[in-house]
């Protein structure tokens, strides 16, 4: 856990760190609906939204835009652990995830097959569900495990064949809080059908610890930086070598390994290094190495460390105040002993509704949110015969302190 100086340091480059400007005082433990932005992505934004020069002109501005650019896909690389293959932003993460599934679907011969799992996230199964059938391969769905919240190789297994073509992964749920082994589900895949494209949703992940890319074995990674600290407006993508030059959506006479449509928006390549910045300052605190991913892999093991910390305090307790498995009445969803949880603790109350509990926590200065059994989260919550459960979702930035003050409210208003 990171101690109190350190801490202090961290939440001070964080904008709203504790108010909200139309609620006041406030705890946030929404950070999986999107987490704080960081003071130097707002002051970044503001500067090059007033710029009106595009790149590809010859002036200083438009040379310097290119700069800022070029820089920011190598702090993007560099953060994703890829040394290789293109990085592009797009509308949003579900956008790209759509774009790069399509892309994919479209390119395996008809007949083929499409292996996904039912923990992932509505993005990517719609985005295989119409391309699938639009192309003429069948979608197979893998059928993730209750009690942990997660799913794994030996799952994806039974449905992997030589027909298996194009495949997807989710990194960790944004609903269970459970991280998924990539690189072991890769392995199987890879051994079954090599030539598969393995597309992955790093979405809810990307905050929550160092990202290694060529270690995984994949094709696609797409990540939402308005949920690592940087805003809305904008999803990154990386692509593999092997699938850069597949067909897909571009100009006519374009570049072939050009994926982005149209004049992007300079202050969001801006913004990520931004991003990358504050990691890197982050790391130089856990390593003494100069080199940029030596920093990153430092801050992604710090963060998901504090993180590991304030989670059990909150599922086990704390400084001899019970944890929500102390609390008689709630039930954590993936189950208290969970190694694979990425600093989200979803929970239902019985004999509560979850909104109730949500508003009530509200009333009290808390921010969390509550998950209902509709698109989005209905393929969590139906197996469990609930219909909603409140979602608490950290981030490094919080402090035990905060943890201590949710349990105590939280045990208010179960008892009241």
């Amino acid at each position: 856990m990171f101690n109190d100086d350190l801490l202090y340091k961290i939440r001070d480059q964080f904008e709203l760190i504790d108010h909200c400007p139309y609620q006041g005082k406030r705890i946030f433990f929404e950070n999986a609906g999107g987490t704080l932005t960081l003071t130097s992505v707002v002051e970044r934004s503001k500067e090059l939204a007033a710029i009106p020069d595009n790149q590809g002109r010859d002036n200083p501005a438009s040379h310097e835009l290119v700069n800022i650019i070029n820089q920011a896909k190598s702090d993007i690389r560099a953060f994703l652990g890829a040394k290789e293959g293109p990085v592009f932003v797009g509308e949003s993460g579900t956008e790209l995830l759509f774009r790069l599934i399509s892309a994919a679907i479209l390119a395996v011969p008809k007949g083929c097959d499409v292996v996904g799992s039912s923990l992932e996230h509505p993005a990517t199964v719609s985005a295989c569900t119409r391309w699938a059938d639009v192309a003429g391969t069948n979608y197979i769905k893998v059928i993730h495990n209750d009690e942990t919240g997660s799913v794994t190789a030996e799952d994806y297994i039974p449905h992997l064949s030589e027909n298996t073509k194009v495949a997807t992964i989710l990194h960790t749920s944004p609903v269970t809080g459970i991280s998924v082994d990539v690189k072991s589900i890769s392995e199987a895949i890879r051994k079954v059908s090599p030539d598969c494209f393995i597309i992955v949703d790093g979405i809810q992940h990307a905050a929550h610890s160092a990202l290694n890319i060529d270690d995984y074995n994949i094709d696609g990674y797409v990540i939402s930086p308005y949920k690592v600290f940087s805003r809305h407006g904008y999803g990154i993508a990386w692509v593999s070598p092997r699938m850069t030059d597949i067909p897909h959506n571009r100009l006519i006479g374009s570049p072939e390994e050009q994926w982005e449509l149209g004049t992007r928006d300079t202050g969001s390549y801006a913004t990520f290094s931004e991003v990358v910045n504050y990691f890197s300052w982050l790391g130089g605190h856990f390593s003494n190495s100069a080199d940029l991913r030596d920093q990153l892999t430092a801050a992604g093991k710090a963060v998901a460390q504090h993180e590991n910390d304030i989670t059990n305090a909150m599922i086990f307790g704390v400084d001899g105040m019970p944890g929500l498995a102390d609390f008689e009445k709630v039930t954590i969803i993936g189950g208290k002993d969970n190694r694979a949880r990425k600093g989200l603790v979803s929970i239902w109350v019985n004999d509560m509704a979850s909104v109730d509990v949500v508003s009530a926590l509200k009333e009290n200065g808390i921010r969390v949110h509550v998950r209902k059994d509709d698109y989005y989260s209905g393929n969590i919550l139906v197996p469990l015969n609930q219909d909603s459960c409140v979602r608490v979702s950290m981030c490094h930035y919080n402090s035990l302190s905060e943890v201590k003050e949710f349990l105590r409210v939280l045990r208010t208003i179960i008892n009241s």
